[in-house]
């Protein structure tokens, strides 16, 4: 459903997913939120908004910033290694994580922070200027722009850039569906394994997110890898974390990588202490053993959880020090040189060497 959207600021557009509600009230779809709006109300995101008999998104065609990474900063470590990313996102949040470490960005007003602009096919045109392999709506999840981010994807297909996710996963079934049949790979953030901590720390709720999983990896061809971040003593005992792997295993296979990556105080949560780093390699011991075939340490120094082993043999095949490969020993097909098992992911017969630069990127 939409209205007429002339004589209208460019950076608002007619939103989708919605409905009206008998008392008036417009009802958006896009998440789990289920925000009723009467006229001038912005739903919890900020960004989307009801203006007349619709509800509009307001930030279409400005970010925060643009930048080159390395895809393995998404953190993606199975999708065309070692390759730049062009990296960017916009305003706003549909979750209210008090431990959030892109908060200048996600729990901003969106003129606090937006000084930049482009089009879906200037950003398609920088992608492939710049040389990079994919584009990634990141720094904000990209459901609650998707009007703005499906256009993107469509200019970046046309031009052969593919297109990664980086999302919390909080979505509804019409909107997933939408969102996802422009993606090439996601990585979700599944941020614990109880509803508690959902309902406590990020109001919002655990089941969407699970069927978000479900629904990528059993309806769809994008690649999906996982990450969750360590928060001691909130989601890192060794019960919740044999549930979580238990249930990766069995409901979307052992092949989905899964990182763990380590907090640090930030925002409202303060009072925690950073994660250390035996917590990490404590999770990957133990998701390892549930069967999943590839984990992962993130934000520390590890060179064996940073590595990518051959399930079968447990050959090393993509030895990496932070962002940068040091050592890369499959083919095209990605099959270990040693037993001929074909490793789980998109490869290159040679890994792209981007390496751990990060390149800020102006647009126009």
């Amino acid at each position: 459903m939409t209205a007429s959207s002339t004589n209208r600021d460019p950076s608002i557009v007619s939103g989708r997913h919605w409905h009206l509600e008998a008392d008036g009230r417009i009802q958006c779809d896009v998440c789990p939120r289920f925000c009723q709006l009467r006229e001038d109300q912005r739903g919890m995101c900020f960004v989307r908004m009801r203006q007349g008999d619709e509800i509009v998104l307001t930030t279409y065609g400005r970010s925060s910033g643009f930048c080159l990474d390395p895809i393995e900063k998404k953190p993606l470590n199975h999708f065309y290694p070692g390759t730049s990313v062009l990296s960017f996102g916009t305003a706003g949040c549909n979750l209210a994580c008090s431990f959030c470490q892109n908060w200048d960005i996600s729990k901003s007003r969106e003129m606090d922070t937006l000084g930049s602009s482009a089009s879906p096919e200037a950003l398609a045109e920088a992608a492939v200027a710049h040389g990079a392999r994919s584009i990634a709506y990141t720094y904000n999840d990209p459901i609650i722009f998707l009007e703005y981010a499906t256009d993107v994807a469509v200019a970046c297909r046309s031009a052969g850039i593919e297109n990664v996710a980086v999302t919390a996963g909080y979505m509804t079934p019409k909107s997933r569906a939408d969102f996802f049949r422009h993606m090439d790979a996601v990585n979700v953030d599944l941020k614990a394994f109880t509803e508690e901590f959902y309902v406590d720390v990020t109001k919002a709720h655990l089941q969407p997110v699970l069927e978000t999983l479900q629904y990528i990896k059993r309806e769809t061809s994008v690649w999906l890898e996982i990450t969750t971040l360590l928060i001691p003593g909130l989601n890192d005992s060794d019960d919740e974390l044999r549930r979580a792997a238990d249930w990766i295993v069995a409901e979307l296979g052992p092949d989905v990588p899964l990182h763990y990556s380590a907090f640090h105080p930030d925002f409202r949560m303060r009072d925690r202490p950073a994660t250390p780093k035996a917590t990490l390699v404590r999770a990957r011991e133990l998701a390892r053993k549930a069967g999943l075939h590839h984990v992962y340490t993130g934000n520390v120094h590890d060179l064996e959880g940073d590595t990518t082993y051959c399930h079968a043999c447990q050959a090393p095949l993509i030895e990496r020090d932070w962002y940068e490969i040091r050592a890369y020993r499959l083919d095209a097909e990605g099959r270990c040189p040693s037993c001929q098992t074909v490793c789980a992911g998109h490869f290159d017969a040679s890994p792209g060497h981007w390496g751990r630069k990060r390149l800020p990127v102006v647009i126009g």
